[in-house]
């Protein structure tokens, strides 16, 4: 399994939603900001990253993560 720590800024709120059925579960989407620490000359200076995050980790996101 590969580990990918990304540190930047949330471009808006998460949005949360749940799945249907019997074992409903929460699901997180976000999009993350990560500043580049060299940059070139013509290319921007930030990545940004689409994320989503499921069960207890999306919950989590939803409690305490906001934009900025």
């Amino acid at each position: 399994m590969n580990k990918v720590i990304l540190m930047g800024n949330l471009t808006r709120d998460p949005e949360i939603r749940y799945t249907q059925g019997e074992n409903s579960m929460a699901v997180a989407n976000f999009t993350l900001a990560v500043n580049r620490k060299y940059v070139r000359k013509g290319e921007d200076d930030c990545n940004f990253f689409n994320c989503t995050a499921f069960r207890k980790q999306a919950e989590f996101i939803e409690k305490y993560f906001k934009q900025g």
